[in-house]
């Protein structure tokens, strides 16, 4: 081959190495260099996978070798090829079988490949995958094809390479804009997961992966703090439109004039302030969740728009006579009693049947359990990193405060308490300690001995840690009761380490009895493993 006739089948690769190219089309204009360049009656280019090589082009080969996977150990010249540092050559004759033996098209009934070369490509010091040159007629590649095949070699690890970070720049680049696409509408705040395995907690786990893959609206109701928004980002996440934007709005955060616009979008001019287009929650969640947090806040006239989104899909900016059309999952949430609301008139009987076709009640964190302990943990090991502590941890007594108190305001509550408490505890030991233990006066808590049961607005104190955080004025008997023995026997564990031998002997119980009351209070041997790995609240 003439200097000009390689040239010619070069330079165009080189010139397209920085141009923006789909990977098959570099790899079939590859394919075609090295038709030009030897005279073979087939080519492929392989990718070393898990060892395998997995063809990516070909040319010559039947379409099926495309699906084939070639294992490497059952493949001699495939596994000579990928050691040698420099293109081979096996001549006709080699009694290494051809793993192309019938895949090349060529004459009728001749199937055994007779010529063959081929080289290994190399990215980043490492075996990529092989480039291979099969001919059926003996004698074809001579001395001087296999040292230009092994020049060609770099030029397609080049191609190679460039192809492959091509790909990872866009994947990463479209990763990248789905990331901030959902950071920017849901204003930018890292999702938490949930946590916990009391018997409360998992029933709400096994609730949202029930519900999670459907299309229903569904309505979360607790008490505030409880973590409503992060159970509507695990439904999203569990969803069918996880890769899609989760956007969020809170009901109560905004005047009254303004939530129809921040939900439906408004045109420019279509009231005061209005100087520039912009688009609603809706149209900024459409393929994926929107998720309306204090959804008993809006008005009457904003639940009658919101309910025509709900039935035709269909809204309208505010100033526009256009419809839009969204695809949106709703997720509603609020700490509200509905039905009630519909009772008092402040809630149309229609949207209150729209909005809680799947009703999911949060439980509060004083029914959870030793959760509080779980919770805890999450946010002394977020502290300890934010505030460069080498350890945190709590102190018996502390245990047994946050088991005992009452969390008035749920996971909220405790993450600022722990937030509050470490910052304070650092504050009065100096030099800084590299363990820091938390006691319950740290906290800021009663002892659990000293914690008074509250009715009406007078608190009594009863001196024993049996009573601990009971609401008399909210409870009947029997649920005072069972709730007095199950802060009593979850106490007790505690102090013990969760041995219920020990347990028992000091409550003066037979262990089965324990263990069979333990289980109809909803009191469960403690988990070794987590639910998952992070928390948070709403």
């Amino acid at each position: 081959m003439t200097p000009s006739e390689w040239l010619n089948a070069v330079v165009p690769l080189v010139a397209n190495l920085p141009r923006k190219m789909s990977e098959s089309e570099r790899y079939r204009s590859l394919l075609e260099a090295v038709r030009t360049l030897f005279p073979c009656d087939a080519v492929a280019l392989l990718r070393l996978e898990n060892g395998y090589l997995l063809p990516l082009a070909i040319d010559g080969l039947s379409r099926d070798t495309l699906g084939r996977r070639f294992r490497v150990a059952d493949h001699p010249r495939l596994q000579a090829l990928l050691a040698a540092e420099q293109a081979i050559h096996f001549p006709p004759g080699s009694p290494l079988p051809d793993p192309y033996d019938g895949l090349v098209e060529g004459l009728q009934g001749q199937l055994e490949v007779h010529d063959c070369m081929g080289v290994a490509l190399h990215m980043e010091g490492a075996p990529w995958g092989l480039l291979t040159l099969d001919s059926l007629s003996p004698g074809c590649f001579t001395l001087e094809h296999l040292r230009n095949l092994d020049a060609f070699g770099n030029l397609a690890a080049a191609t190679v390479a460039a192809a492959t970070r091509i790909k990872r720049l866009e994947e990463l680049a479209q990763r990248e804009h789905l990331q901030a696409e959902r950071y920017r509408r849901a204003g930018g705040q890292p999702n938490r997961q949930l946590l916990g395995h009391s018997p409360a907690f998992r029933q709400l786990l096994k609730e949202v992966d029930l519900v999670a893959a459907s299309e229903l609206t569904v309505l979360i109701t607790g008490e505030t703090g409880v973590g409503k928004e992060l159970v509507a980002q695990a439904l999203h996440e569990r969803s069918g439109r996880r890769d899609r934007p989760f956007v969020s709005l809170n009901c109560a955060a905004l005047p009254e004039t303004l939530v129809e616009s921040e939900l439906f979008g408004h045109l420019r001019g279509a009231f005061t302030g209005a100087v520039t287009e912009r688009q609603g929650k809706f149209e900024l969640a459409d393929g994926g969740t929107l998720f309306l947090d204090e959804v008993g806040e809006l008005s009457l006239s904003v639940q009658a728009k919101l309910l025509r989104v709900l039935q035709s899909g269909q809204l309208q900016r505010l100033g526009s006579d256009r419809e839009h059309r969204v695809d949106v999952r709703l997720i509603v949430a609020t700490n509200r009693d509905l039905a009630a609301e519909v009772r008092a008139g402040r809630m149309r009987a229609d949207i209150y049947h729209r909005l809680s076709v799947y009703p999911l009640p949060v439980p509060p964190l004083r029914e959870r359990g030793r959760d509080v302990l779980l919770l805890s943990g999450f946010f002394l090991e977020e502290n300890r990193g934010r505030l460069g502590v080498g350890s945190l941890r709590l102190e018996q007594d502390a245990q047994e405060a946050l088991m005992a108190y009452d969390w008035p305001g749920n996971v909220r509550e405790l993450e600022h308490l722990i937030g509050r408490s470490v910052l304070k505890a650092l504050g009065r030991q100096q030099p800084r300690p590299r363990i820091l233990s938390l006691t319950a006066q740290d906290l800021g808590l009663p002892s659990p001995g000293q914690v008074a049961i509250h009715k009406d607005d007078e608190s009594t104190s009863l001196g024993t840690p049996a009573v601990a955080g009971v609401a008399l004025s909210t409870l009947g008997l029997r649920q005072t009761v069972e709730s007095i023995e199950r802060r009593l026997i979850e106490q007790c564990l505690l102090r013990h380490q969760h041995n219920w031998t020990a347990a028992a002997r000091e409550l003066r119980m037979d262990r089965a009895n324990l263990s069979r009351l333990a289980k109809r209070l909803g009191v469960a041997p403690p988990s070794r493993s987590f639910v998952s790995r992070g928390t948070g609240a709403n």
